[in-house]
């Protein structure tokens, strides 16, 4: 996972701006170093977009250029706002405010509530589904747990598309959701639970964000001071975005276009709740001055389990396919994606059981383990099958792990212990950090061996055991490291919200398991019905689902496994068949559908120039070079202009080799420069291999650029034809 505590959670800040560039590739590093204008980073999965960003500014905050104060980076959940803030820490970059836009809001309403409105800012209500229970009692409108979930979804739905209830019925018939009740029963209910709100004097959740931009709104001297305070903006996950969060975001801004979005469209997945891509997809047409990099090397997922995941959006249609990236993998080859039909549900729970319990006996830790469902109700038969095969599991979603009440009073405990250990008799036989911690934590229920079965218990034991690991870890990553050394990292990582991981398997659905990743995935019930849904029933609908089980696939590092049951029940009528995105893909099957439209994405830049014309950078479609030998993905520069591997075979003409090197000796004499200046010696090395026919072939070879092709390539054709070259020479 994401959040997995290894030495490399402790590197050295790097010493330099410059520093802070090393190790990324060159479209990370173009991301990073765009610090002027807008900028749209086209980010497919697994190709380190977190990385690129929190390396733009923290280059940025080293540089100079930007003030660590007047950037806003905002993200979707507390989670990935929290992993933000400790890779910026570990950059050098404290001090840059990385939050949700819920989160930013709420700070900017309190603070200018009193100015704006007067008073204190309304309380924030705890359970909304209590208070759409009342609204809906008050319309004498009985609702039974599903509906009432339901209803209160589309109320949250409506006022992030800023749909008042009398609009509610037109705009939920025009987006083509399907109501729960009657369209005007539940205008009737939203419309009371404004009411009884107001009377009550709470606000909610979305009510943070409409407050907020009625505020920038209305009152234009607040606008003026949030946008003296921050400068500098960087949304991630822009395809998730709400109009409403949009408009949010167009009031921080003001007239001025620091922006810089992340996002992918094959990876909306979140359209129920209002989220939509077009805002990503229409930055070039709002911003035409605009930076275009596209991010395509994955780096994540085996060329196994990317293949899969590239063949599931080939056949995808609409505007976000039309806008897919085609990824390439940077790992090694792994093993092929694995299939597997079983009888009914529970055999397919009990199967997954099985094959993890293997896997976990081989050495694969239960931590890089996770199984992913359509639903969350598909949870509690694979629950059962764990715990009856005795493996740890645990569920997404629970609290944070620093909110959990078991760490909080662990953490009390070492901060005591390291105040005063000396007087601890727990401590006398602990000589290093990590036996320390053991001793601490010994007398808050850890125990070496974990407790039989699950629940509670089991939870609290695995969340003690994470700060064991956690302490493991930092020992070795800082050598002499105390105690209160322990501690300190700890009450950072609890302001960051960067948990350690607890070890156990997995068990999430898709949907929460979006930005997580794991060395071992299973995607289980992928049937029909299941996957896509029964409900999703326009192509919209569909597509998203098909999008949701392409964020399933690129969750697996090296190990995938797809499975679905025949049947919901032993007994059960055998009639479901494996899920139509499946088709083509798995073995044995044939695709039913034709090809998706729409053009692939490929890696590079792209540069926007002021007056709205674009104009690319370097050649118009820059792919990630590839060794025309072994296939790799090619980053060292030597071996890019080669385009081949350094120890991969040459077929290169010797001969032709020879007569280009005292043709360049006599241009670098002629203009005073060194040979070098003229074609270095791998760009000749790459034309003696490839002898290009014409100048075409000629100005795809790295190192051509346009000026050289117009001065040079009439004589370099000559010598790889064999002809002579005149004397008559073109100047500068």
């Amino acid at each position: 996972m994401t959040a997995a505590t290894h030495s490399t959670l402790f590197p050295q800040v790097p010493d330099t701006a410059d520093a802070v560039l090393d190790g990324l590739d060159p479209e990370q590093r173009e991301v990073a170093t765009a610090l002027h204008g807008p900028v749209c980073v086209l980010a497919g999965a697994g190709t380190g977009k977190t990385r690129a960003i929190t390396h733009r500014i923290a280059y940025g905050v080293r540089a100079g250029i930007l003030q660590p104060s007047s950037v806003l980076a905002v993200t979707f959940t507390n989670r990935a706002a929290g992993e933000m803030r400790g890779r910026l820490r570990q950059l050098g970059a404290g001090g840059v405010q990385a939050r949700t836009f819920h989160s930013a809001a709420l700070r900017q309403l309190q603070y200018f509530w009193p100015k704006a409105v007067g008073g204190s800012l309304p309380r924030l209500v705890d359970r909304k589904i209590q208070l759409v229970a009342d609204a809906a009692a008050a319309c004498r409108i009985r609702l039974d747990r599903g509906e009432l979930r339901d209803v209160t979804g589309e109320i949250e739905w409506s006022k992030v598309t800023q749909t008042i209830p009398a609009d509610y019925a037109a705009a939920a018939a025009k987006a083509g959701r399907e109501a729960p009740r009657d369209p005007a029963e539940i205008a009737q209910i939203y419309s009371a639970y404004e009411d009884l709100k107001r009377d009550r004097a709470v606000i909610d959740f979305e009510d943070v964000l409409l407050l907020t931009v009625a505020v920038l709104q209305d009152r234009h001297d607040i606008a003026e001071q949030v946008r003296s305070q921050y400068q500098h903006f960087v949304v991630d996950e822009y395809q998730d975005v709400s109009p409403l969060q949009q408009r949010l975001l167009e009031l921080w801004l003001g007239e001025r276009d620091s922006l810089c979005v992340v996002g992918d469209a094959s990876q909306t997945i979140y359209s129920f709740t209002g989220a939509t891509p077009d805002h990503l997809l229409d930055f070039r047409t709002r911003h035409p001055g605009a930076t275009v990099v596209k991010l395509v090397r994955d780096y994540r997922s085996s060329p196994q389990v990317v293949h899969l995941a590239n063949g599931l959006l080939s056949q995808a249609h609409g505007r976000a396919a039309e806008h897919r990236l085609e990824l390439i993998s940077q790992r090694p080859p792994g093993a092929e994606p694995v299939y597997a039909e079983y009888t009914d549900e529970p055999a397919e729970a009990e199967g997954a059981a099985r094959r993890i319990r293997d896997l976990i006996a081989s050495g694969v830790p239960a931590a890089e383990i996770a199984i992913l469902f359509r639903t969350n109700s598909q949870s509690e038969t694979y629950e059962q099958a764990l715990a009856d095969a005795g493996v740890p599991y645990q569920l997404r979603g629970a609290e944070r792990f620093f909110d959990r009440p078991e760490v909080r009073k662990a953490g009390s405990a070492l901060r005591a212990a390291a105040r005063f250990g000396g007087n601890d008799a727990l401590l006398d036989d602990a000589d290093d950090l990590p036996s320390q911690v053991r001793a601490v934590l010994s007398g808050e229920g850890w125990t070496t061996r974990p407790p039989a079965g699950s629940g509670a218990v089991r939870e609290r034991w695995e969340s003690l055991a994470a700060l064991v690991n956690l302490a493991q870890d930092f020992a070795t990553a800082k050598t002499g490291a105390t105690l209160a050394d322990l501690v300190a990292e700890l009450d950072e990582r609890a302001n960051a919200q960067h948990a350690p991981t607890v070890q156990g398997v997995t068990l999430a659905s898709l949907h929460s398991a979006k930005g997580l990743e794991w060395d071992v995935v299973f995607l289980v019930g992928v049937a029909e019905g299941m996957m896509p849904i029964t409900y999703a029933k326009t192509d919209e609908q569909v597509e998203e689902e098909r999008r949701l089980l392409y964020v399933g696939v690129t969750r697996a590092r090296e190990h995938l496994f797809v499975s679905w049951a025949l049947a919901r029940s032993p007994g059960g009528r055998a009639g479901r068949r494996p899920s139509r995105f499946l088709d083509g893909l798995r073995p044995g099957s044939v695709a039913t559908a034709g090809r998706g439209g729409g053009g692939i994405g490929a890696g590079g830049i792209e540069r926007g120039v002021r007056g709205g014309v674009a104009t690319p950078v370097g050649r118009r479609s820059r792919t990630p070079a590839r060794c025309r030998v072994c296939g790799r993905t090619l980053t060292d520069a030597g071996e890019m202009k080669l385009m081949r591997c350094e120890g991969c075979p040459s077929d290169m003409d010797e001969g032709l080799y020879e007569r280009l090197r005292e043709w360049r000796a006599v241009q670098a004499e002629r203009s005073g420069q060194p040979a070098f200046c003229v074609f270095t010696d791998k760009t000749l090395m790459a034309i003696a291999e490839t002898a290009p026919d014409d100048a075409g072939e000629l100005a795809r070879i790295p190192g051509v650029g346009v000026r050289k092709l117009n001065r040079f390539g009439a004589d370099v054709l000559a010598i790889c034809a064999g002809r002579e070259v005149g004397d008559e020479h073109e100047s500068d």
